[in-house]
């Protein structure tokens, strides 16, 4: 059994400047007072916090404002040229990578074309993008904080793929963090796509300044995952693989699934099912535009796929909230958004909350980011979230 130790100042020190840099991220402009107000910090702890951050330019003061009584107070907000990250994606034909901001705009995008991409075809090519993406868009180089890296699928501590994805042959105990991070120097980190998406959304979509939210990923390519915000942790699991909702069983004995069980929720709701409903064979190389365009002329597969869709999902709907109690469930992912609509649209009547009574002020499901970019924004949020996100475990650290 593990005891629970205390944590050192430094540590402490780090943990509160996360919690003011969260603070005004999610509230917006705030003055010192404000801020200490919202975070119980002493005046003084959040007056060195503040000019700390304002010297490293993570936050901005603005023009002094004139209260009826008292001193003026200076509101300070982030300054979405404090630090920038890069964000990259592999799919089964391409590589692609953003630059963003700190507010999450994408400065630059780049994209190759990569047949086959295994590690050998596939490292290059990032590098490459890597590179390109800093000459492309005027920055101080100091102020890239890191690289983020989407892709489905499992991983172990350092980036090390424990589970090859179906779409990306190849990749079986490849350390694609370690492996990038040789190239160009520069620290990167590797997520699932869906906690990335979900990581994304926090930071600049539908779930800002959620503390307990269900992300529910569902890939263009087919597959479902789950990225998990519980009381303001990212909740990834004992061994960082929560969230494969896909693999839950919504109907006994029913489809085979890649997984080998049969009944999966991945063989109802996956937009690779929807695809096979339609008839479209090739999804994945297809503009947004060209495959938005498919999707409303077959309409009659459309709908045949959401008729027998729209039941193991409100299943797995009401399970996640009986599970995990959030504030809201998201649906997002890089499936076509007219597709990801309709699929909202027919979810009404959900099934009944367990407490009927109490008074909502946020709907039980949102739609978040959907599209092709949803994963790699995820991925270019990742290092931010890291630098900025406050780190309860930090506080608490298990001693042996």
């Amino acid at each position: 059994m593990k005891a629970i130790s205390g944590t050192n100042l430094e540590q402490a020190k780090s943990h509160n400047r996360r919690v003011v840099i969260e603070a005004v991220r999610t509230h917006g402009s705030l003055s010192r007072a404000a801020i200490a107000r919202m975070t119980a910090l002493t005046p003084q702890t959040v007056s060195n916090i503040v000019e700390e951050l304002e010297r490293s330019q993570l936050l901005v003061a603005a023009a002094a404002q004139k209260l009826a009584r008292g001193q003026p107070i200076i509101p300070y907000s982030i300054n979405p040229h404090g630090a920038y990250s890069i964000g990259l994606e592999l799919g089964r034909r391409r590589a692609s990578g953003v630059l963003t901001d700190l507010s999450g705009a994408v400065c630059a995008r780049i994209e190759h074309l990569v047949e086959h991409p295994d590690p050998q075809r596939a490292m290059p090519a990032l590098q490459t993008i890597v590179e390109d993406l800093q000459e492309a868009f005027a920055f101080d180089r100091n102020r890239l904080l890191g690289i983020g890296i989407a892709l489905p699928g499992r991983y172990a501590d350092g980036g090390t793929t424990s589970l090859s994805p179906h779409s990306l042959p190849g990749w079986q105990d490849f350390p694609v963090g370690h492996a990038l991070e040789q190239r160009v120097g520069v620290p990167v980190l590797v997520e699932n796509d869906a906690t990335a998406a979900a990581i994304g959304e926090r930071l600049h979509g539908v779930a800002r300044g959620l503390g307990s939210f269900v992300y529910l990923f569902l890939a263009g390519g087919g597959g479902i995952g789950a990225g998990m915000f519980l009381d303001g942790h990212l909740y990834k699991g004992s061994r960082n693989n929560a969230g494969e909702i896909g693999h839950i069983i919504v109907e006994p004995h029913g489809r085979l699934c890649s997984c080998g069980k049969r009944g999966c929720l991945d063989r109802y709701i996956s937009p690779s099912v929807a695809y096979e409903f339609m008839g479209i064979a090739n999804a994945s190389e297809l503009s947004p535009d060209n495959l938005d365009a498919l999707i409303a002329e077959r309409g009659e597969g459309a709908d045949a796929w959401l008729d027998q869709a729209i039941e193991p999902l409100r299943q797995t709907l009401d399970f996640l909230e009986l599970a995990f109690d959030p504030q809201t469930i998201v649906l997002g992912g890089s499936v076509s958004t007219s597709l990801m609509r309709r699929l909202a649209e027919r979810l009404e009547p959900l099934h009944d909350p367990i407490d009927p009574d109490r008074k909502r002020t946020i709907p039980r499901v949102m739609i978040g980011m959907t599209g092709k970019d949803t994963a790699i924004l995820g991925a270019a949020a990742l290092p931010i979230f890291s630098e900025t996100n406050p780190r309860f475990d930090v506080l608490q650290k298990p001693v042996g």
